[in-house]
């Protein structure tokens, strides 16, 4: 174990650890401390503690001093010029014409050494521009290029929560975050929604992500055959904050329930069901999804022992259900079949009207006591010579080209029998001439 204090500067949120040698320290205090960019002034965040070797970063700096009341107003004074250094160097960046955007101006708190931080999506030639802030500001210049997430921890703004972004607000350091966590978490993958101010994915991605690890061990897997109190079925969906898993369910009578149920209520194909399933089936307090061709109906609770319905009454509701959804066609009355009619004889015809009155269909046909057939109660004529069949089409198309050959070759044999028999002019007597 090692005895340390936490020291926190200005422009990150990490805390650093430095050695405090004898000297009393407590959270708010000033410290000088010598770190990579030189002599710097920092806070004080945690009282002298002890911590493993594997947490500190070799080699273990001393703390150079306490803050004393000069280095207060020295810091304050120097912190005062860095809007004006801030728009020095935003001219001589128009003036050179760089493609690069300024962030932030720092002092060093005794002056010695200003820093400039700035972004830029490629690399930027700026030694002209060092020598015009050297010679201007008469001291060290230092700029530092930095990615878009470390602007956001500068700069500040407000989430789409609507708080403060968490990299300037409480976060230490950047920790990895990957799309695999939005996934995991059924997010929306939009980029407008999974996406913090500075375009990259939002940090608090990954502050629930140990959680879903954790609960995708244990949950069953979405696809796998899962035990159930209401029988076997297949898991379709896990949810991780609910702790509930819906499973697809084939009833007895065919029907297709989507239920609920807590993980901890289901077991493997083959194994018991745990002792939190019976008591839950006795009490009834099963969650169902019903689905239904529009679509799944909002959970209801079932009722308890004394009033559940027998397993008949389930059954007969679904059977109601099928057929409410799809009625039987009911057979029309008018639309029967009628009997083929006989040919009536001379002894038929001759009956009075009176035997038929019992018929009204008969009625409408009857006029002055004598029957009149409809069209469709004629007899069928047997000494008609019955109708011939038509033939295929192809036989029909031969058949009329043969038609169209025999009658081009009666004109032509007409044609010549006339020029056969017309007189010849130049054979014509004086006569005629």
């Amino acid at each position: 174990m090692v005895k340390v204090i936490g020291v926190k500067f200005k422009t990150s949120g990490r805390i650093y650890y430095f050695d405090p040698l004898e000297l009393d320290f407590h959270t708010g205090d000033g410290v000088i401390v010598e770190t990579s960019r030189g002599i710097e002034f920092g806070d004080v965040t945690c009282d002298p503690k002890d911590v493993e070797e594997t947490e500190i970063v070799a080699p273990l700096k001393p703390v150079v001093r306490i803050a004393t009341d000069e280095d207060w107003r020295m810091r304050d004074e120097y912190a005062a010029k860095e809007p004006e250094a801030f728009a020095l160097c935003e001219q001589k960046i128009l003036e050179h014409n760089l493609d690069m955007k300024l962030v932030n101006a720092e002092y060093i708190f005794n002056g010695s050494k200003v820093v400039f931080y700035f972004t830029a999506d490629e690399r930027v030639d700026f030694r002209e521009l060092v020598k015009d802030l050297a010679y201007s500001l008469r001291t060290r210049i230092e700029l530092r290029q930095i990615g878009v997430r470390d602007e956001a921890k500068m700069l500040g703004g407000l989430g789409p929560c609507g708080r403060s972004v968490c990299c300037n607000a409480f976060l230490d350091d950047f920790r990895p975050v990957s799309i695999k966590m939005a996934k995991e978490q059924n997010l929306s993958l939009s980029p407008t929604k999974i996406s913090g101010l500075c375009g990259r994915l939002m940090c608090c991605l990954q502050y629930e992500q140990n959680v879903y690890d954790s609960m995708k061990k244990v949950m069953p897997k979405i696809g796998k055959e899962i035990n159930t109190i209401d029988g076997v079925g297949i898991v379709v969906e896990n949810n991780a904050i609910t702790e509930k898993t819906k499973v697809k369910l084939t009833m007895e009578d065919g029907t297709i329930d989507i239920r609920e149920y807590p993980y901890t209520h289901l077991s493997p194909v083959g194994e018991p069901l745990p002792k939190t399933a019976l008591e839950s089936r006795e009490s009834g307090s099963a969650d169902i999804l019903v689905k239904t061709g529009k679509g799944e109906s909002a959970p209801r609770k079932m009722p308890r022992q004394e009033n559940r319905p027998s397993k008949q009454e389930p059954e007969k509701i679904s059977a109601e259900m099928k057929e409410k959804q799809n009625p039987k066609p009911e057979p029309k009355e008018g639309k029967k079949q009628k009997p083929q009619p006989k040919p009536k004889g001379k002894n038929e015809a001759s009956k009075p009207a009176e035997q038929n009155r019992n018929n009204p269909k008969k009625d409408k046909f009857q006029l002055n006591g004598k029957p009149q057939n409809s069209a469709g109660d004629k007899p069928k004529d047997s000494s008609r010579p019955a109708m011939k069949k038509p033939d295929n089409p192809g036989q029909n198309a031969e058949r009329q080209e043969q038609k169209g050959e025999t009658a081009v070759k009666k004109n032509n044999r007409r044609r010549n029998r006339n020029r056969k028999n017309r007189p010849n002019r130049s054979q014509a007597t004086p006569e005629q001439g």
